[in-house]
């Protein structure tokens, strides 16, 4: 079983950047394909991105396409966000999750991940 905790977390105003930690630690983050959600107050929760067990396979929310960045460091067990270009509506706590299904595909579903981080905030002011 693999535990997961987020950082990075906070407040920034709009057009700016923050990059999101997930760090897992109980098994080799090389094992598992990990994808980061967000949930806004009264919202649901929202598929952001995605990336493959090798870190070479990754997919975006038409949302965040082209702003957010996800990487992949299986040496460190860690996946990195990185969110540019931030706007008040990316407001959220934004959580990874991992699941170890073969071959890779796109899992934009939150039921189909079985390990969840606990969350971090991020709030962009206007």
């Amino acid at each position: 079983q693999v535990q997961l905790v987020e950082s990075g977390g906070g407040l920034v105003q709009a057009g700016g950047s923050l990059r999101l930690s997930c760090a897992a630690s109980g098994r080799a983050l090389r094992l598992y394909n990990v994808g980061w959600f967000r949930q806004a107050p009264g919202k649901e929760r929202e598929f952001v991105a995605t990336i493959s067990r090798s870190g070479v396979y990754s997919d975006y929310a038409d949302s965040v396409k082209g702003r957010f960045i996800i990487s992949k460091d299986n040496s460190q067990n860690t996946v990195y966000l990185q969110m540019n270009s931030l706007k008040p509506e990316d407001t959220a706590v934004y959580s990874c999750a991992a699941e170890g299904s073969v071959p890779y595909s796109v899992r934009a579903r939150w039921m189909e991940y079985d390990y969840w981080g606990q969350g971090t905030q991020v709030t962009v002011s206007s």
